[in-house]
C-alpha cells in the first residue's frame, strides 16, 4: 500500500469528537501512517500535544494563530520554547498572517508574528506559517529578518508561481492542500509544478477544504491521497513517487529520524 503523510491537520479537534476513531482507522486503511497535528493557540497546542503523544505516527506543532494573536500574553512565549526543548512539539506553528478575515487586528497579528520567528530563531525550531492574502507582507518582513529566519512550511499554499519561488529562496518548504484539486485554480496549479521535488509537501488542513472528489464536505486525513494523486497528475509522476518524497520531505521538515 501506498503510504502518505499529512503534515497538517486538526485531526484532534472537537469536529472529530463523535467518530474520530472511525476517521483515524479510514485514514490507516487508505495508508496514511505519519500526521502532523497543529495547535493554533495554546489550549489548542496542548490538546495537539497530548493527541500526539497519544497516537503512533503523529508528531505536533504549537504556537499562535493570527487570528488568536490578540489573546497572546508574554509568558505564552516562554512555555512554547518549553515545549520545544521537551521535544513536546516539532514546530513553531502555525503563525503568520491573515488579512482575509482580520480577526485580530493587523498590528497585532505582525507583532505576534515576528516575536515567534524571532523565538524560532532563538531556540532553533522550524516554523508553520499561515499566510492568507498577505504574501506580499510576509515576505518583506523574512526579508527583513533574513539572517533570523529557521527552516520551515509554507502551510496550505495559495500564491503564485512567483511567490512560491520567493518562499523557496528563503529555505521554506510549500505544502499544498485541498484547493489544489480545485478546477478554479490554475495559478496554484502551475506553483505546484514548479516547485523541486525536494521542497513539496502535501497535507489536509482537517476538517477545512476538503478536495476534489468530496469538495463541500469534512475534510479528514485519509484525503491527503487525493491531493497527493493531483499533484502526481500536474507534474507527470506517479503516486507512489508523489508520496515518496513528500513523505521524505515532511520528516525532514519535522525533524523525524525514523
Amino acid at each position: 500500500m501506498t503510504e502518505w503523510f499529512d503534515s497538517h491537520c486538526h485531526v484532534d479537534e472537537e469536529k472529530f469528537n463523535e467518530d474520530r476513531d472511525t476517521v483515524l482507522a479510514r485514514m490507516r486503511e487508505h495508508g496514511i501512517t505519519r500526521f502532523a497535528v497543529i495547535g493554533s493557540d495554546m489550549e489548542t497546542s496542548r490538546h495537539a500535544i497530548a493527541f500526539a503523544g497519544e497516537h503512533k505516527g503523529a508528531v505536533a506543532a504549537g504556537g499562535i494563530h493570527p487570528h488568536e494573536a490578540k489573546k497572546f500574553r508574554e509568558e505564552d512565549f516562554e512555555e512554547i520554547a518549553r515545549w520545544y526543548r521537551n521535544g513536546d512539539i516539532r514546530a513553531i506553528g502555525e503563525i503568520g498572517l491573515d488579512y482575509y478575515y482580520d480577526f485580530s487586528p493587523r498590528e497585532v497579528q505582525r507583532a505576534v508574528c515576528i516575536r515567534q520567528m524571532e523565538l524560532a530563531w532563538e531556540i532553533g525550531a522550524p516554523v508553520v506559517y499561515h499566510i492568507r492574502d498577505a504574501h506580499g507582507e510576509m515576505l518583506e518582513i523574512m526579508r527583513g529578518m533574513k539572517g533570523k529566519l529557521t527552516s520551515g512550511i509554507i502551510h496550505c499554499f495559495s500564491g503564485s508561481a512567483e511567490s512560491a519561488k520567493e518562499y523557496l529562496k528563503l529555505g521554506y518548504y510549500i505544502s499544498f492542500a485541498g484547493p489544489l484539486t480545485f478546477k478554479n485554480a490554475p495559478r496554484l496549479q502551475e506553483a505546484a509544478r514548479i516547485v523541486p521535488r525536494d521542497r513539496l509537501l502535501i497535507e489536509t488542513d482537517s476538517p477545512y477544504m476538503a478536495p476534489v472528489p468530496l469538495r463541500g464536505t469534512r475534510n479528514e486525513p485519509a484525503n491527503v491521497r487525493f491531493v497527493g494523486m493531483k499533484l502526481a497528475e500536474l507534474r507527470n509522476e506517479t503516486p507512489e513517487e508523489v508520496a515518496a518524497y513528500t513523505t521524505e520531505n515532511a520528516m525532514r521538515a519535522y525533524g523525524i529520524s525514523g
